[in-house]
């Protein structure tokens, strides 16, 4: 491995976190480029780490990611207002007023960290300190642990006496003193109507935030009854995805705001079990991350998607782990405020899951994963998958669609992301829904996917089907199959019960600028839906040949369509077919003749090669095993939460 840093060559630049613009570092370190003068140096320090805690990484990689930081700094550099810190809205101001810091504005910068909450009096009971807000707690600990050696004693001091005595007892359980166990009426997400001393939302970005905050200022003020409680929360979390995965998977949004507080607990945490349990976390869904991640841009299906990501560098987690991945031809003109977390930690991801991200392992590939309910600490709630994904590699796509036992109005069940020189990938997207690109199908859609080959088929319903294409494809129908041509990956749809498709030009949506969509109205009162065959220079050669093969080769049989049951036999010989399921939205797929049964596919990630690389973890067998770009990697969390750690 060349240019490899062993950890402890690392140390310099782990250990003092950096503001990369131009501090001093050790002489075994390097060193980055500054952009900012000398004066505006200023230094933060993290406790050591020792050794067991870090993930090696090349000298090539740490200049990359110095790179992007110095962009980001200098985008939230020199802001004239950071926003405000009333309720949660710190997720926001406090990161910007801690890039401006690291940018040289201190003064302004501590200034705003140390304002009185406008909500102070609600917060008595912790000096004023508001400890309630998970989006706030997640700033409010980087502030304490990171920035605390800037802040007025005083101030400080407060924060430690506020801390102590919320974490006296769980805050989650103690009533507020003013609020009590809360109101439970009204939409909005206040003190008054939610109550008790911490934001009690259950989301898996929430409870991070919630966890990990209450852990680090239990451990820190000495509360040890509440540290053992949260300790054990941490550890149930962690457990579970490594054994089943995690509810708000792979969101667009969401992703990076779990991730950030893990940051915390990585950086901050004193137990050495803790900060494993945090690493083990961290690793997992930089993991995640890197499988969704294809060239500056965040892949489907997901969990919780609000359908405002399908475009170069759009979505929240692609901004987010741009930081770390890179390997987009865009700039990232507008990173998300949670890269301040990793910018001032001494994490950095496995250079296997590195090579994840960049898609450096073999391709062709086909990957099966399963997906929890969301909810998956109720009990009953571990038994079985809520979803099973299907995602296939090319060599100029990455494809990936869902089947589940029902219907979520907030899950993208299909998206294709492939290659375009200039912005990194173009979408292509099947929306069933509703008229835009919105996530989500309708209740009675099921979808079916073997490599390359997909089937979708929807009950009688005069809801149109709509697709997001780039206006830089060419579009044309022969042979009754509409062909879709993007720079390196071709298309072939058979529709099914469908009109021709409409061209619409998207004029009211700046991100979308550069799509269109197609629209196709449902004929009669009959199962609809389509077929699609994916194909590239590798699989069929060139644009033409592959037209050629599909008109020759692939076939779509409805004769069956009546018992609900479609066939489909591509250009290469494989074969799809899918019996639409009348007692719920698991539809019966044989792939090449061989049925494929939902009841054995419950690993979260099982890659189709004959070694299992370049990614495997296995249903509640808690080893995570990675083989990518001549890297391995492995971690295991036990069945009685104990993290192992590969050598």
């Amino acid at each position: 491995m060349d240019n490899l840093f062993i950890a402890r060559n690392l140390a310099a630049i782990l250990i003092s976190i950096i503001t990369i613009i131009g501090c001093q570092m050790s002489s075994n370190s390097t060193k980055a480029k500054e952009i900012f003068s000398p004066k505006e140096i200023n230094q933060l320090s993290l406790p050591t780490i020792e050794d067991k805690f870090r993930n090696l990484w090349t000298s090539e990689l740490e200049n990359q990611f110095q790179q992007r930081a110095q962009q980001v700094i200098k985008h939230y550099a020199n802001r004239e207002s950071y926003g405000n810190n009333y309720q949660e809205n710190e997720k926001r101001s406090y990161p910007r007023a801690m890039f401006d810091f690291l940018a040289g504005n201190r003064k302004k910068s501590l200034a705003f960290l140390q304002l009185e909450d406008p909500e102070k009096k609600e917060h008595q009971h912790t000096e004023g300190i508001d400890y309630y807000y998970s989006f706030t707690l997640k700033g409010q600990i980087r502030k304490y642990f990171l920035f605390g050696q800037f802040l007025d004693p005083a101030y400080k001091k407060r924060m430690f006496e506020g801390a102590k005595k919320w974490t006296k007892t769980d805050p989650l359980t103690t009533p507020h003193p003013i609020h009590g166990m809360g109101e439970g009426t009204g939409q909005d997400w206040s003190i008054r109507r939610r109550g008790k001393q911490v934001d009690g939302r259950n989301t898996d970005n929430l409870r991070a935030m919630r966890e990990t905050s209450v852990y680090l200022m239990a451990e820190e003020t000495g509360n040890e009854e509440t540290r053992q409680i949260y300790k054990q929360k941490i550890q149930r979390y962690v457990w579970a995805l490594y054994h089943i995965g995690m509810g708000e998977w792979d969101s667009e949004v969401y992703h990076g705001h779990t991730f950030a507080p893990y940051l915390n607990l990585y950086d901050f945490a004193k137990d050495t079990e803790v900060k494993l349990l945090a690493k083990a976390a961290l690793d997992w869904l930089s993991m995640a991350a890197a499988i969704k991640y294809y060239r500056g841009s965040w892949g489907g299906p997901v969990k919780r998607d609000y359908g405002g990501g399908n475009v170069a560098l759009g979505s929240s987690s692609a901004r987010t782990f741009w930081l770390y991945f890179g390997d987009s031809p865009l700039p990232n003109s507008h990173p998300e405020e949670d890269t301040l977390f990793m910018v001032t930690s001494t994490y950095r991801p496995p250079l296997a899951v590195m090579a994840l991200a960049k898609k450096n392992f073999q391709k062709p590939l086909e990957i099966l994963s399963s997906k929890p309910l969301y909810e998956n600490w109720k009990p009953g709630n571990d038994l079985a998958p809520g979803y099973w994904e299907t995602q296939f590699f090319g060599n100029s796509y990455q494809m990936g669609s869902l089947a589940g036992k029902f219907a979520d109005g907030d899950v993208a069940p299909f998206k294709l992301m492939a290659d375009n020189s200039r912005r990194g990938v173009d979408y292509f997207v099947a929306n069933t829904g509703k008229n835009w690109l919105t996530p989500g199908k309708m209740s009675g859609d099921q979808i079916g996917q073997y490599q390359n080959l997909l089937l979708w088929l929807r009950t009688p319903s005069k809801n149109s089907f709509f697709w997001q294409i780039p206006k830089t494809a060419t579009a044309e129908i022969e042979d009754n199959i509409w062909f879709i041509k993007l720079e390196k990956t071709w298309l072939a749809i058979h529709p099914i019960n469908l009109k021709s498709y409409q061209i619409i030009e998207v004029k009211d949506n700046k991100k979308y600028q550069e799509d269109n969509l197609m629209k196709a109205e449902t004929i009669n009162n009959n199962y609809a839906g389509f077929a699609l065959e994916v194909g590239e220079l590798e699989s069929h050669g060139n644009y033409q040949q592959f037209k050629d093969s599909i008109k020759r080769k692939s076939r779509l049989n409805l004769d069956q369509l009546k018992e609900r049951k479609i066939t489909f036999k591509g250009s290469q010989g494989k074969t799809l077919q899918l019996t639409y399921n009348l007692l719920n939205l698991l539809p019966t797929i044989v792939r090449n003749g061989v049925l494929h049964q939902w009841s054995k596919n419950y690993h979260l990630y099982n890659s189709q090669s004959k070694n299992k690389s370049p990614i495997f973890l296995g249903w509640k067998e808690g080893k995570l095993q990675i083989k990518a770009g001549g890297y391995e990697f492995t971690t295991q969390v036990t069945e009685d939460r104990k993290v192992l750690l590969s050598p």
